[in-house]
Order: structure tokens, then sequence, then C-alpha cells
């Protein structure tokens, strides 16, 4: 019982990090995180939709795989895109509070959040699905390594969102998902970890 309070309270605080860096930094700017959030975020750009609803709609085919072929993925993943999805769209009025700093510092604190979001997430063994997922059940597919897989669609996503926005976009995008990256790896590391 204790693990899963642990879990509930871990999946709650890394989805209010994760609501939090996409409204105050990234959306302001128009800027893309990878992955299924970044086609979140592109849809909300272009058609104004809002951008956790548009994560769980494009996230109910990579989970219906998942549940017929890693059901454990998805029980494990399952609450977490839920509860995200909901703080991206409930914090969605903080995004007329923009900061007054420049768009790459913006970038790179919005990347830290997420990352610490996403990485307190998976140091628990949750996860909020959608690319995470997806590379997964690909790189089991393919035996490709899961890291190459979720680069390589994090990398076409902001690809797609510079040449529908701006070469802006994609540096800004670029920065974001380094930061995410090394926020997630901090949070996992066998160091971090062991402490």
């Amino acid at each position: 019982m204790n693990e899963l309070l642990t879990k509930a309270i871990v999946i709650v605080i890394g989805s209010f990090l994760l609501g939090l860096g996409i409204n105050i930094f990234l959306i302001p700017d128009h800027v893309l995180d990878g992955g299924v959030i970044g086609i979140g975020l592109i849809a909300n750009y272009l058609w104004g939709l809002k951008t956790g609803l548009t994560i769980i709609l494009i996230s109910i085919p990579i989970f219906t795989i998942a549940w017929f072929r890693y059901r454990s993925y998805f029980y494990n993943s399952l609450h977490g895109l839920l509860l995200s999805s909901f703080f991206i769209d409930l914090f969605s009025s903080l995004r007329s509070y923009h900061l007054s700093i420049p768009p790459a510092v913006s970038a790179f604190i919005g990347g830290i959040l997420v990352g610490l979001g996403i990485g307190l997430m998976l140091r628990y063994q949750t996860s909020t699905g959608g690319t995470d997922l997806l590379a997964q059940m690909i790189a089991d597919t393919a035996k490709m390594n899961v890291g190459v897989v979720i680069f390589l669609i994090d990398f076409t996503v902001i690809i797609v969102g510079g040449l529908l926005f701006s070469t802006q976009t994609l540096i800004l995008s670029a920065l974001t998902i380094a930061s995410v990256a090394i926020a997630t790896t901090l949070c996992t590391s066998r160091m971090v970890l062991s402490s």
C-alpha cells in the first residue's frame, strides 16, 4: 500500500511539473517538446486544440497495442498519461503570465521542468506513456536501443515543427529536448537512484 501511495504522489508531482513547464515556458514562445507531447503542442499551435486532450487522443492507439502486447507497460503508464494531460490543460490559464526572459532561457527552463517530471515518474517505474511506450514497443520489435528510438521520434517531431513554424521554433525545441534529456537522465541515473 505504501508503494502505491508513493507512486501516486510521484505521478501528481511529475504531472504538476510537466504542466508548469509546458504552459509557462514552452507554449508562450511556440516551443515544442518531442514525441507525443510535441504533437499535442503542434495541434495546439495550428488549430487551438487542447494540448492534454490531444495527447490522450493520440495515445489511444499506442495504449491499445500495449494492452494486448505489453500489459505491464500499459498499467505503469496509464495514470501518468491521464494525470499529466489533465495538468497540462488545467494550467493553460498560466500561459498569459508570459515571463520577460529570453526565449532560449524559457525553452531551457521548460525542458528542465518537463524532464524532471518525466524523470521522477520513470524513477518510480511509471511514465506518461506516449513516446516512451511507443519507443519501447518499436525497440522490442525492431531490436533497436530504446534511447535511439526516442531520439528519432523526438527529432522527427521537432523537424516537422520547424518546417511548420520557423527556424527559431526548431532551434528552441532542440534546446528543450536536450534539457529534457539532461533532467531525465539526472533523475534516473544510478547515482541518484542509490542515494
